[in-house]
């Protein structure tokens, strides 16, 4: 038992720092969009989609044109913010 639950703190411990390393410190337009977005949700903002348009555009260009971020972060903000945790597979 005590294993299972140094295991499960070990889990939550490398998705906070996952989590952290993906959603901070990210290009300035990208941590923008992605701060504008989850303060709208926060909110109840009336323009999430325009807020959500900017923050998919925004991934795009920091994964495709500008190579900042990988394709796996870029699919974890993806999945995370912007699908709703649905699939999205090609």
């Amino acid at each position: 038992m005590e294993d299972l639950l140094k295991r499960q703190k070990m889990t939550k411990c490398r998705h906070v720092e996952r989590e952290r390393s993906y959603e901070y410190n990210l290009p300035g337009y990208l941590q923008h969009d992605l701060d504008a977005y989850k303060d709208g949700l926060k909110n109840g903002s009336k323009r999430m989609d325009c807020l959500w348009g900017e923050l998919y555009g925004s991934i795009n260009v920091a994964e495709v044109s500008d190579g900042v971020i990988t394709p796996e972060h870029a699919d974890y903000l993806r999945q995370k913010y912007l699908w709703e945790g649905e699939r999205h597979d090609g």
